[in-house]
């Protein structure tokens, strides 16, 4: 019981932080599954786009 007494403030903070990444994560998994994206959205005027898809094997011989 002292350990507990003593460390009293360190467990309710970490229990705090522990909630709020459990809620954050929780979020990001339902964003996920309703085809929310964090990027934004539009692939169309990111520069990571185009090397985010790699490119066919038709387009590769085509060369």
């Amino acid at each position: 019981m002292d350990w507990l007494a003593s460390n009293a403030a360190n467990i309710i903070v970490t229990a705090v932080l522990v909630a709020i990444v459990a809620l954050i994560v929780r979020k990001m998994i339902r964003d996920r599954k309703d085809g929310k994206s964090s990027c934004g959205g539009n692939c169309g005027s990111c520069g990571l786009c185009s090397g985010a898809h790699l490119p066919d094997a038709k387009d590769l011989r085509e060369k």
